[in-house]
């Protein structure tokens, strides 16, 4: 991020949707939501509510022109209730009126008359009762069912993750503004430009060349608008062309919290063999997702979580089964992680108790058991460029494992009432959609007469930094300055077909796109170059503002070129595609190669408990981590840590509770707990692997958003080495988060 650009978010002149006004009558909507999980629709009355005082609309399934479904994956979502209700918080009506409190009130004039049916709420009864998104998959890798009786050492049990709020800074938001011959401007916070135009032509019946979807920024997002955002724009939409006037749509945080989907809460059951040694033999995993009570994104995330199931590990036999379960809460979306941190803590749960059974520190069995160049994946990838041990052996080394389980001995022994625990945490995850067909992604780039150039792609900045990763790329590969370059707003009109900014690829791919772009311009420019100064091209280079020929000057800079190309009628636009190369993946078998690359890495997290008060605090996180050559160390160390923090709060803070009645009770900040300053680690030091490019991405770097995520598991862990220092015999609890109430109830039990 440029420096002008930190000072105008500091300043508070960034706009974000709910910031957008100046549309010539713009009106405003609220959404009524289900109040029941599940139930019949059997009446609605809005007439008093279209008699109050600056209502315009209430709209139901009834006025929508074209397709009641917003499903992305699976055509199972309506847009708006219609005879049936399954979640509490599903939109029924939506009313439209001249400001947002008499869009409210509104609301509460229009009669519902609901009958209520009991509500299915657990995964596991789902699955017992069939209630299933799409059928089960299994990925396998040898002989699982051969390898028992060759194990010395078997240990089994059962795991549970909860959900996660988003708690984006920015809530779900959306401005429709209508244009002539029915074109349709949405100006959305999503972070799929492309899924929105698409949900939004079909909601209304007209062809996707007629919707125009923008994104300026997002206030945050962490996966929940990457498919969450499409239902809030494709209302405002609907009551734009329906009144022929701008229509806004943002939730209030409250009304964000109870409607949208969270991170999935997973229930498995895990069997671990090993030899005498603590070699993997053989595990078996068996994943209940509960994925609410529309597809959304459940059948992808599920899918990374059967990628994962091996995380950072060798495993010659594996077995793992994944269920998608329908139940009556809202659809469950994509979380920072994607499905993978929930695999990823069952493996590690599972490691836990066979060190425990064995005699053994978890680490000795992590560091036993680590893939290394070539190993065969569950998915039958073979392992490229493996860092797992090296970044393992680098975190025991740099941060001296040995001096800290002693730090940890000498406390333990001397206090009664509070005790120390410490766990690594190492991770390996894939980088690229596994859908192979979202792998692509397009640019724009037009340079200006005066030097200046405009870079269009289809990445969404969301405060992870990728406009200035995208900026630093395009400024290289030309030759010109940062400073010359503009990153535009994204928009389906100037590059189409966008895939999601979602599965840390956003970099990768757009700033591909961008770099390609670039070098053709860069091309010509050379060829331009060479007529005026009688040099051959391939002798020459841009760099700094300046022609150079052996690395010297040739007093030919930046404007002057673009001004001869500009009179010498050449091209200074372009536009590039690019696809990842060499990915490819088989449903109907389970195996391919669909990653572009693995990112590797390993925490060691300390972490203390307070047993007279059951308070937990994590001290410390130290991670050695696999970045790639960092485009961006500063931005890179603060998604690492920011990444760190969410996840420790995902296994230690953030619980989600629901009544038997499936509505949610922890919908407000005062109920629902995030990390803060005060519970954050005091000490997260995150260092980057050295002498450590990947030629697989963009200009060497690799993607950093979701890694670091898993490094927060280690807390879990740390804790319950704490609490078996208080109850050296005691079984202990798999099942996050772990909260300071969980912890005080098994040391009273």
């Amino acid at each position: 991020m440029k420096q002008n650009d930190i000072f105008f978010h500091g300043r508070g002149e960034t706009l974000y949707v709910d910031d957008l006004g100046g549309f010539a009558g713009l009106l405003h909507a609220a959404v009524l939501p289900s109040p029941v999980a599940r139930g019949r629709l059997l009446r609605l009355d809005a007439s008093a509510a279209r008699r109050l005082p600056g209502v315009v609309a209430v709209l139901t399934a009834a006025d929508i022109p074209g397709e009641n479904q917003i499903g992305g994956i699976l055509l199972d979502e309506p847009l708006l209730a219609d005879g049936e209700l399954h979640f509490a918080g599903q939109p029924v009506a939506l009313a439209v009126a001249e400001t947002p409190r008499q869009a409210r009130q509104a609301l509460a004039a229009v009669r519902l008359e609901v009958e209520e049916l009991e509500p299915l709420l657990d995964p596991r009864q789902a699955a017992a009762r069939g209630s299933l998104i799409a059928p089960p998959r299994t990925f396998a890798l040898g002989d699982v069912e051969a390898a028992w009786p060759l194990c010395a050492h078997v240990v089994s049990g059962r795991a549970e993750t909860g959900g996660q709020e988003h708690l984006y800074l920015e809530t779900q938001a959306a401005v429709a503004v209508p244009g002539e011959k029915d074109t349709l401007r949405v100006i959305s916070a999503t972070q799929s430009p492309s899924g929105v135009q698409r949900i939004v032509a079909r909601v209304l019946g007209v062809p996707m060349s007629q919707v125009a979807v923008e994104v300026y920024r997002l206030g945050g997002a962490f996966g929940g608008k990457e498919d969450q955002a499409t239902a809030w724009a494709a209302l405002a939409a609907l009551a734009a062309r329906a009144l022929r006037r701008p229509v806004k749509l943002a939730l209030e945080r409250r009304e964000d919290m109870r409607c949208t989907g969270k991170r999935h809460p997973y229930s498995s059951d895990f069997r671990l063999g090993l030899d005498a040694e603590g070699r993997i033999l053989a595990y078996e995993v068996t994943f209940y997702q509960n994925a609410g009570a529309a597809a959304d994104l459940s059948t992808a995330i599920l899918e990374r979580t059967l990628f994962h199931a091996g995380n950072s590990y060798r495993i010659p036999n594996l077995r793992a089964t994944g269920y998608s379960c329908r139940t009556n809460l809202p659809p469950f979306t994509a979380f920072r992680g994607f499905g993978a941190p929930q695999a990823m803590f069952v493996l590690e749960a599972a490691l836990f108790l066979a060190a425990e059974k064995m005699g053994l520190e978890p680490a000795e069995l992590q560091r036993r058991n680590l893939l290394h160049e070539g190993d065969e994946l569950p998915y039958g990838q073979k392992l490229a460029n493996s860092r797992a041990a090296r970044c393992f052996d680098q975190a025991v080394s740099a941060f001296d494992l040995e001096a800290a389980r002693e730090r940890v001995r000498a406390y333990n022994a001397a206090n009664a009432l509070s005790k120390k625990g410490l766990a690594l945490m190492p991770v390996c995850f894939g980088i690229s959609f596994t859908s192979t067909h979202l792998n692509q992604a397009g640019a724009l780039v037009h340079v200006y007469t005066d030097g200046s150039v405009s870079v269009s792609t289809g990445a969404v900045e969301m405060g992870q930094g990728v406009n200035g990763k995208i900026q630093l790329a395009a400024a290289r590969t030309l030759g010109t300055a940062s400073r010359r370059l503009r990153i535009e707003s994204t928009c389906t009109q100037r590059v189409a077909n966008t895939s999601p900014t979602a599965a840390s690829t956003g970099a990768d791919l757009n700033g591909r796109a961008a770099e390609l772009a670039c070098r053709e311009i860069r091309a010509r420019l050379l060829q331009v170059a060479a007529a005026r100064l009688g040099i051959p091209a391939g002798e020459l280079d841009i760099r700094a503002d300046a022609v150079l020929r052996a690395g010297q000057k040739t007093g030919l800079g930046w404007e002057e070129l673009v001004q001869a190309a500009y009179m010498a009628r050449v091209n200074l636009s372009a536009q590039a595609h690019y696809a990842t190369p060499g990915i490819r993946f088989d449903r109907a078998s389970e195996k391919g190669e669909p990653f572009a690359y693995h990112v590797f890495g390993t925490a060691l997290v300390e972490a203390t408990i307070d047993g007279l008060r059951g308070v937990a605090d994590v001290d410390a996180v130290r991670a050695v981590h696999d970045a790639g050559a960092s485009l961006s160390p500063l931005v890179d160390r603060g998604q690492a840590e920011g990444g760190i923090v969410q996840g420790i709060g995902w296994v230690t803070l953030e619980e989600l509770l629901y009544s038997d009645k499936g509505k949610l009770l922890t919908d407000t900040l005062s109920t629902y707990k995030v990390p803060d300053i005060r519970t954050a680690p005091a000490t997260i030091e995150v260092r980057f692997l050295k002498d450590a490019p990947n030629p697989a991405a963009l200009l060497g770097s690799k993607a950093v958003g979701e890694p670091p995520f898993m490094y927060g598991i280690g807390a879990y862990f740390a804790l319950l080495a704490a609490l078996r220092a208080f109850r050296p015999g005691k079984p202990l609890p798999f099942s996050a988060p772990l909260t300071n109430e969980k912890i005080l109830a098994w040391l009273s039990e």
